[in-house]
């Protein structure tokens, strides 16, 4: 009975998980990692906008270069700005502690955070950063509410207001009830909106490839191993057949 139960839970507990993050619906990231010019696009954007605060604690520059299509002389003069070797971790400098302090915990490492959150996640909440006086840096998030983190590529994407849908139940005095429906650009960037997406997408690319460098690999050997076992079972039918047409 015991077994069961535990069972249950742990069946359970991962669909209550998704239920409760049910929010702002996510935009679906349109990634190709096939593409190294967007691979490329992406880690420039990361070191100049997200690797002052996170860093890429398992992923080395030269497994970088070679995967993305760069040579370790490109990368040092385009993607190492710390006096770091081409043979080292993407870390950065900034100490936890103060980290700590400004933000009220330190910025996460994002190695894995794509594989954690998932691209789509990602990909609506770089987007999705909204003017709100009442937080600390005067922004807030609709997927991540009350983030706290800073619009770190509000140069690119500019600012944006909420827009909200109001809802009232009916009743004399039943509450109203606000819901965030979409945004409204207020002051343009030096992107246009549909540069920004793409931009996102080729940063949320990087992270995903950076989260499991050898997917691609893997995914290549994947299909080979498919067509390997689907003519093996051919040649091994054949056989089998050959074997026993004697035997009645």
């Amino acid at each position: 009975m015991k077994k069961t139960i535990v069972a249950f839970v742990l069946l359970v507990l991962p669909a209550l998980s998704l239920a409760s993050e049910e929010g702002y619906p996510l935009q679906r990231a349109p990634l190709d990692l096939h593409n190294k010019a967007s691979l490329q696009k992406g880690a420039k954007l990361f070191v100049n906008y997200c690797m002052g605060c996170h860093s890429l604690e398992h992923q080395r520059y030269n497994r970088l270069a070679r995967d993305i299509g760069l040579t370790d002389e490109q990368v040092k003069q385009n993607l190492i700005f710390t006096g770091a070797k081409v043979g080292e971790l993407m870390k950065n400098a900034m100490p936890k502690a103060d980290a700590k302090q400004w933000f009220g915990v330190p910025p996460p490492d994002l190695t894995l955070i794509a594989r954690s959150r998932g691209v789509d996640y990602l990909f609506t909440y770089l987007q999705t950063f909204y003017l709100d006086p009442t937080r600390p840096f005067g922004v807030n998030n609709a997927v991540f509410p009350n983030a706290g983190m800073p619009h770190v590529l509000w140069e690119l994407q500019g600012w944006q207001k909420p827009v909200y849908e109001v809802h009232k139940a009916k009743g004399k005095d039943s509450p109203e009830t606000k819901v965030l429906k979409g945004f409204e650009l207020v002051q343009p960037g030096s992107m246009s909106p549909p540069e920004f997406r793409e931009a996102m997408a080729d940063l949320v690319g990087f992270l995903s490839y950076a989260g499991e460098p050898g997917q691609l690999d893997r995914q290549r050997i994947g299909i080979w191993v498919v067509l390997f076992l689907a003519l093996a079972s051919v040649i091994f039918y054949l056989l089998k057949k050959e074997y026993w047409k004697d035997v009645h």
